[in-house]
């Protein structure tokens, strides 16, 4: 699947509209200029000659040069990790959350509790981020100056404080923890009408004792499941994220490669994405097979 999906970035790439020499030629730069230029970048080869090349040189973690001269690797070293921080931390709270909601809800099934996070949740998750990163904007930063609108980096480029982290976690955590609540709550009541939870309860054991020590393990498959569709998900809304914040990830880094038509950056960063949602994806298999070889 990731070598398919790295194929279809380069050909997507090369449909777009100029290329990445006449994109980062100099002004007035002339036709020998660039022609000297496409062949300095190779593009004056196939397209498959220059991912072949590419993709036998991924496994040792060469992820190419950019059509500005720089090692790709180098280029995000410093940005993938502030991403993985504002994704890591949006992903802990959204299964915090979600699980929170969840839990609530089923402890009052058809209740008002119920409804209203259902309703809640919904209308989470029916809000795109950058629906949410405007609302946060106006509210925690031009309305009442709690928090800072944009993200100012130390000299490590990091966030400079912690504070700069908490409304682009937000605007990613949101929507997913809306989507992750319906799934949580779901599984409980799948698991409610199984034979060993009905027995708890007619055991006479408290409610949150029947959720969290026999409904809740039979439905880690299901929520281990939806939590690992959402690292794309926040992977992919980080990207938007970044740049209304104007935090210091690879969405912004990403941005400048699609404007340069910067093929092996694009890549590169595709790459590092697919990388983590498919450890996370792992995850979540091994989850669910220990899970489901429990009870059987």
């Amino acid at each position: 699947m990731l070598l398919v999906l790295l194929a279809v970035v380069f050909a997507a790439i090369e449909l777009l509209p100029g290329d990445a020499a006449s994109a980062t030629s100099e002004r007035g730069e002339g036709a020998a200029g660039l022609a000297a230029r496409r062949h300095l970048l190779g593009l004056d080869r196939p397209v498959w000659e220059r991912f072949r090349d590419w993709i036998t040189a991924l496994p040792t973690g060469d992820l190419g040069t950019s059509a500005r001269g720089q090692h790709v690797t180098d280029l995000l070293a410093a940005p993938l990790p502030n991403t993985l921080l504002l994704g890591g931390t949006a992903f802990v709270l959204t299964v915090l959350g979600a699980l929170a909601l969840g839990i609530w809800a089923a402890a009052r099934p058809r209740g008002a509790v119920d409804r209203v996070v259902d309703l809640t949740s919904t209308a989470a998750f029916a809000l795109p981020e950058f629906v949410v990163s405007i609302g946060l904007l106006l509210v925690l930063s031009l309305w009442t100056g709690w928090l800072p609108a944009a993200t100012v980096t130390g000299a490590d480029g990091a966030p400079a404080t912690w504070t700069m982290l908490v409304m682009p976690v937000l605007a990613l955590a949101v929507p997913q923890t809306g989507w992750n609540t319906r799934i949580v709550r779901a599984a409980l009541a799948d698991q409610a009408a199984a034979p060993h939870v009905e027995a708890a309860r007619l055991d006479g054991l408290s409610t949150s004792r029947v959720l969290l020590r026999h409904a809740l393990p039979g439905a880690w498959p299901a929520i281990a499941t939806g939590v690992a569709t959402s690292t794309g998900m926040l992977l992919g809304g980080a990207v938007v994220v970044e740049t209304l914040f104007n935090y210091p990830g690879i969405g912004t880094v990403l941005a400048g490669a699609v404007a340069d038509r910067d093929t092996p950056v694009i890549a590169g960063v595709v790459a590092c994405a697919a990388a983590v949602i498919t450890v996370v994806l792992l995850l979540a298999d091994l989850v669910r097979a220990r899970t489901l070889g429990a009870r059987s």
